[in-house]
Formats: C-alpha cells, structure tokens, sequence
C-alpha cells in the first residue's frame, strides 16, 4: 500500500557523487522572455517558498494524526481527534486556496523563462495543485465529502450481502460527481485524463490504453500456457503455524538489513499496513501478520520498506525540502520502489539464500528445504485467482487491466453502472479463465470505488513495470548486485536508488520523463513482459 501521507523528503548532505548523478537533471531552464525583473522573481519565488514550507509542515502534522490514529490512538478519542482533523482540514483549506497564492504562481509562471530546473518544478506543481484545489465549487466539494461517507457505508452493506444493486445507486453518484469535478477543473481535456492525474502525474488513458494492449496481448496467454502445460512448484509445504511474534521479529531484521533507519523511522503493527509519517526524519511503517501465512507477513513487511526507504532517501538540500519538487513523482513511482523490493528483490533466488537461514533462527522448525525450494513456493502462481490482493505477479496486471477498462467505461458512458457485475464476470472468464460466484467475490471485493477513486487503479501495475525497468538498469550499473543480495549486502543497492530515483522528487513531470532520463527510454511494456516471461517459464518448466 502506498504511503498515506504526501511525504516532503531531500538528500542529507549531497556527496559529490550525488551531485554529479543528479548534475544531468538540473541544467538551467533556457531563458525566455523577461516579463519581470530578477528582484521582483526572486522576491516573488522566496515568498512562495515560505508559503509552500508552511503548508508541508501542517501536512506533516496532519500525517502524524492520521498515523496515530491508526496505530495508538484509543478507541475513545474517535470524536475528538475527527474534531482535530476537521479543524486542520479547514486551516489547510485555506492556506492552499489563498488568493496570494495564486497571484504569486501566476507572476512565476509569466516569468518561469527566470527560474533555474528545480525552481520551475516547483511552482509547475504548486500552480497545478492550486488550480485543482480552487476549481472545485463549494457546493460540489459538499456533496462529495457527503458521498464519501455514505457510499462507503453502501458499499460495506452491499458487500455484507453480496448484492452490488445495494451499491449501484451510489456508484452512479459517483460517476456523475466525478464528471463534474473533472469538467471543472478542465474540460478540454476528458474526466478520466483529469481524474488520473491525481494519481499519476502526466499519464493519460491514451498512454494507459497503449501499455495495457501490449500487456494484455502477451500476458492472456502466457497464463493460460503456465496453467494447462506447465508444472507448478510445490508450495504446501510452507503451510504451518508460525508465532506472530517471531515473525515481527524477522521481519524487523529483514527491514533493518534493507536499510530502514530506525533513527528517523519507527516500525508498528496495525490492521492494515502502510508508510505514513510527518517527515523524512520521521518516517512511520506498519505491517501485520497472521500465524497460518509465514509469507503474506514477510513480504508486506518488504513492501512497505520500499515505500519506507523511498521516504527516508528523498533530497533534503534546502532547495527541494518541503517543496512539491521533493515530494515523490506519482502513485506509480511510489508503488515502484516498493515492488523493487518486495518482488525484485524479495521474490528472486539470491534473496532466498539469504532469508533461508534467518528463516530457521526464528522458526527452528521450519522444513528442512533448499533456497531453491523456497524460491519457487514463494513464487506459486493463484489458481484461480480471483481476488486481486491474493493474486500473484503474473495474473495480477490483468486484475488492473480489468478494473481500468471498467472504471473508463464508467465514465464515457461505454459501461453502464448496473452491467458492471455482467462486465466483471466476463473480463475474469477472459483474462484469468475464472468467474467469481458472488458479487462480493467479484466486483465488490474492492474498496476504491466506494471512494471514487477513479484512477488509481492503474498505479499499481505502472508501479510493477516501472520497477523492472528500474531493476535491469540497476543491475547493469551494479554488476555484483545479486551476488550482493544473496550475501545479505542490501547498502550499494540502496544507495543507488537513492540516488537514481529517490533524491529526483518531482523534478520530471511524469513517470515517462523519469524513465527516459534515468533508464534513457519512457515505460517499456516488453521489459516486464520478458521478466515474466523468462522467470516463469523457467519455474513451471515450460519447453
């Protein structure tokens, strides 16, 4: 999951090495026109920048209430602190809706020709955040924090009972208010490309439409060949009863041998895990465990290390820290970091040799089995897979691809709100080669809608591909890089996504420009589709 906070993070001490890694990224924008002299940007740019640094420390503070209230807070406080968060939500409101706000991002943007690369970034993001906060009417921001409550209460009941006609008037509300909002905002541009950007910062469906065809196209049949000629590893013998509170502490080892820093972080247990926090230097992750699934624990607890060490690796040069420009690109690049390490790393064979021993100290009577063993029971494919947040990383894209091509019918009128069920069922006999037999099993199993997250969906498979992307450019530039794992030395890997991702903040508009000038190409669909392809070809034995 990714982190429930915005984080605004920057690079303790730039080392030269980091500053010739980043020296690319940061040339001087050409200079345009001047519609303003240097005094005036300069003094234009200094008070926006106090302006910016305010509002991140109040989003810090709101970060931490929320971390507390789903980890420490006591069941009795629910009144209160929703009166804290209401009372903030109101200073913060106004803060990022002020009209000085707005009047000084329209003089930079008339003299953006003036400002140098992280400059410009950072009032490209303000001006586009300022734009969405203030284009929403009252009226409509009402109904929507009304919708909220109450579809999420529609949605809970309809799951309860497994009837999606409970919830169906409440996704049409959605739809309609979303179209709204989105028209709003802009309505040159279509409500779903609007929506997305709340998620995935220069992204639009027609991209989306292009790296999910080549998905779908490759990935179909490759889970129907792994199923009907492949021969699946065995993976009953990691079923056991395995203590909570021995598992808290592997994982706590694991995450600590991955780099998390326990001097700016904390580590907890809460019902559902995430990466939260006020600050860089105060970075707070949770995970969660169950005694009969020894491996559901150990790789969330790997997971939300990725969003963790993202968060603590951000640039914390003055220029970035507490700016838009240090925050993280996306919702994709975010979930990137930590599918890098949950699957890239966590799921490979080196990572296996390492965590075997370590395994057996904690649980001494874990079977007596090779890391080879190991590495092909983690890595089982669902059969059937039919809940999205059971499934594996091969069947779970086309869970995404399903969910988006709903979503974008939902609004452009393509996919009627009472089909979806139909639609559902149809799509999982397509792309997975199963259908659910309930609605709670199937189109209701996820909470996102509820919320009218339209968009976000996606996010989690661009993270995916992003991620190994990212990953066989690490291994060129770090030829010893699974020797390393294996031997448990996690540090030159880390320190190289700090450098290459994490220190780069927002500086790109997009994950595509990230990708271009880290990997020197935008997303590559193939390069994800040939990791699946090799890797479980392999392990079911595939001619």
């Amino acid at each position: 999951m990714a982190p429930i906070t915005g984080l605004r993070l920057r690079s303790l001490h730039c080392r030269p090495r980091c500053v010739r890694a980043l020296s690319r990224h940061l040339e001087v924008v050409p200079r345009a026109a001047v519609m303003a002299t240097a005094t005036d940007v300069t003094k234009a740019y200094d008070e926006l920048v106090k302006k910016l640094k305010e509002l991140d420390a109040l989003n810090g503070i709101n970060g931490l209430l929320s971390w507390d209230e789903l980890v420490m807070m006591p069941e009795g406080a629910v009144g209160s602190r929703g009166a804290q968060k209401a009372a903030l939500a109101g200073v913060l409101y106004d803060k990022r809706t002020e009209p000085r706000l707005g009047e000084l991002l329209s003089h930079l943007q008339d003299a953006k020709g003036t400002l140098d690369r992280v400059q410009a970034a950072v009032v490209r993001d303000a001006h586009r955040s300022y734009v969405r906060e203030t284009a929403i009417p009252k009226d409509l921001a009402q109904r929507i924090a009304k919708l909220e409550t109450d579809a999420y209460a529609a949605w809970v009941a309809a799951r309860k009972a497994s009837d999606f006609s409970r919830f169906a008037p409440f996704l049409q509300q959605w739809v309609d208010v979303s179209k709204q909002k989105a028209a709003a905002i802009d309505p040159s541009r279509s409500a779903y490309d609007v929506l997305l950007e709340d998620y995935e910062k220069g992204m639009t469906y027609a991209r989306l439409d292009q790296i999910f065809a080549e998905v779908r196209k490759d990935l179909v049949p490759l889970i129907a060949d792994l199923r009907s000629k492949g021969t699946a590893p065995s993976e009953t013998w990691l079923n056991g009863i395995w203590a909570v509170e021995q598992q808290a502490a592997l994982c706590k080892e694991v995450a600590l041998a991955l780099g998390f820093d326990t001097n700016i972080g904390r580590l907890d247990v809460s019902v559902h895990p995430f990466t939260g926090g006020s600050h860089p230097t105060d970075v707070r992750m949770t995970t969660r465990f169950k005694e009969h699934d020894l491996t559901e624990g150990l790789t969330g607890a790997i997971h939300e290390t990725g969003h963790a060490l993202y968060e603590q690796g951000r640039n914390l040069d003055p220029a970035w820290e507490g700016l838009p420009v240090g925050n993280s690109l996306s919702m994709g690049i975010h979930e990137s970091q930590s599918l890098f390490w949950e699957r890239m790393i966590g799921l490979s064979q080196p990572f296996a040799e390492w965590l075997l021993p370590r395994i057996r100290q904690h649980f001494p009577q874990f079977p007596e089995r090779s890391a080879a063993d190991l590495y092909e029971a983690v890595n089982v494919i669902k059969s059937p897979s039919l809940i999205r947040v059971e499934s594996d990383e091969v069947t779970y894209p086309m869970h995404i691809i399903l969910r988006y091509e709903i979503e974008r019918g939902l609004l452009d009128g393509s996919v009627k709100v009472e089909d979806v069920p139909k639609v559902w069922n149809q799509k999982m006999k397509d792309y997975l080669g199963a259908v659910p037999e309930t609605d709670a099993q199937g189109c209701l199993q996820d909470v996102h809608w509820s919320a009218g997250l339209f968009g976000y969906f996606p996010t989690y498979s661009l993270g995916a591909m992003y991620a190994c992307q990212i990953y066989e450019l690490a291994k060129q530039q770090l030829p010893e890089l699974e020797q390393q794992v294996a031997r448990g030395n996690f540090k030159p890997l880390k320190e190289w996504l700090n450098e290459s991702i994490h220190k780069l903040g927002s500086l790109h508009p997009s994950g595509d420009e990230l990708m271009k000038a880290v990997t020197g190409s935008p997303l590559k669909p193939q390069v994800f589709l040939s990791y699946l392809r090799s890797k479980y070809s392999k392990l079911y034995k595939l001619s």
